[in-house]
């Protein structure tokens, strides 16, 4: 039998004891007892997916002609940059991924505007500061710069394509810098009151900025995003210190987006969308109410025939398989894992597992007492026996669950990601449960009611 047998239920009621806390609790606070201070405090709120509260699933892909090699860094640095502009916009618990060499997939689970997501996304987000003399160009005006893709070049007005010569040429306008050079970006208000975006140079930023309007006294510098322009203000005077105000026909939320995507920076490739699926919170809620109900049911028919046909094992199978659950769904709300259809699926699977294990060991436990062995001699044995098959079982179990994974991280497949990472962590859990605390629990039970009658205690 099992040594140290209180030590372990007492270690067992404290894993309970906290799994509940995490479980009952959106927010868990431990209290300093000397000040009323808090030494800790986290945030445990369940996290639901795109597909139980409803939002926006986007498919993402690079904007470049068929054969153009894309870049890996540059990929990882557009992801990178769509999941900062989606938070900034305060879509939270946004997941963006890679997938293949030139997609993206995000989703924003809860998100209300789509329309604003899918703007901001897409727009490469590159500032810059356009030098165009005594031309002031109204917002909206598209101006070809001499700024390609980060590199600046000298136009020429001589045509190299065999045109006519006389043929008026577009013209090009300097760059004097771009949004790389931004230290800070704030939302203000210009001085009529109006939503602007207040912005830090530096120090790089500010001597180029500084030389460049010392020299240019009653000029235009335009500002553009994407070419566009944005703002033509007139340069009153020298700003040596680096810090302006773009200013123009801004609301609220206009202003705030456009600092968002200047914060983060500029894609290092365009994007465009090439699928969208958009799930209504109704829809949601109703996937969460009927998984709920399923899980519900499935667990109670499972409780029941655990009882039923195995007798006093069944019921410390009961127990353990709610120890279980209560340690699982801690696991999940506290370290913000995600959870969907699929992922609930997972779980329910390594529910399975977790009863798959005490069955192995019961059904030995019984096989050894068939054979005359005195129970004590059973319960070891039927461990000893069973834990290759559990073993090897959750062993097969968990390497399925890194290969899914690692295709629906390839592949974009997040709802086959959340199938086999919640499956895993379940498997895991479920072998905690079925070598820790079932045993633990089912010593306890022979120690307390020292059962004789074998067919009525045990079902053999």
């Amino acid at each position: 039998m099992i040594r140290n047998l209180y030590t372990r239920l007492v270690l067992i009621l404290i894993i309970a004891a906290l799994a509940i806390w995490v479980d009952v609790n959106d927010d868990i606070q431990i209290p300093n007892p000397f000040n009323g201070t808090v030494l800790y405090e986290r945030s445990v709120k369940t996290r639901l997916g795109l597909d139980l509260q409803g939002g926006l699933q986007v498919l993402l892909e690079a904007d470049v002609s068929a054969g153009t090699d894309v870049q890996a860094d540059d990929m990882a640095v557009a992801r990178d940059i769509v999941e900062n502009r989606t938070s900034g916009l305060g879509v939270s618990e946004n997941l963006v991924q890679l997938a293949g060499d030139r997609r993206i997939v995000g989703e924003f689970p809860g998100a209300e505007d789509s329309d604003a997501i899918l703007d901001i996304i897409q727009q490469t987000g590159l500032l810059e500061f356009v030098d165009t003399g005594d031309y002031a160009p109204e917002p909206g005006t598209v101006l070809e710069t001499d700024l390609v893709n980060g590199t600046t070049v000298t136009p020429t007005a001589t045509p190299t394509d065999g045109t006519d010569a006389t043929e008026e040429p577009q013209t090009v306008y300097h760059t004097i810098m771009t949004g790389k050079d931004l230290r800070s970006v704030n939302v203000g208000l210009d001085p009529q009151g109006q939503p602007a975006i207040d912005f830090v140079l530096s120090s790089e930023g500010a001597d180029i900025f500084g030389q460049h309007t010392a020299a240019n006294v009653g000029k235009i510098l335009a500002i553009t995003l994407d070419k566009r322009v944005i703002s033509a203000p007139v340069i009153n005077g020298a700003i040596p210190d680096g810090q302006g105000q773009i200013s123009g026909s801004f609301t609220a939320e206009s202003a705030n987006a456009l600092a968002v995507q200047l914060r983060y920076g500029s894609l290092p490739i365009p994007l465009k969308v090439v699928e969208t699926r958009i799930i209504g919170p109704t829809l949601g809620e109703d996937s969460l109410q009927k998984s709920l109900i399923a899980g519900a049911i499935g667990m109670a028919i499972v409780i029941l025939f655990m009882g039923i046909y195995y007798r006093l094992p069944g019921i410390v199978a009961d127990l353990s398989i709610l120890f279980y659950a209560a340690i699982a769904f801690a696991i999940f709300k506290y370290f913000h894992f995600t959870l969907t259809l699929p992922g609930i699926a997972g779980f329910l699977l390594s529910t399975g597992a977790a009863l798959d294990a005490n069955i192995l060991i019961f059904e030995r436990i019984k096989e050894e007492l068939r054979n005359g062995r005195n129970l004590t001699q059973a319960v070891d044995q039927g461990w000893v026996r069973a834990w290759p098959s559990i073993w090897e079982s959750n062993l097969t179990t968990i390497i399925t669950s890194l290969i899914l994974y690692w295709f629906g991280s390839t592949f974009g497949a997040t709802f086959v990601k959340g199938f086999s990472l919640t499956l895993a962590l379940g498997v895991g859990i479920s072998l905690f449960t079925a070598i820790y605390i079932t045993r633990t629990l089912l010593a306890l039970a022979l120690q307390t009611f020292k059962p004789t009658n074998l067919q009525r205690w045990f079902g053999i």
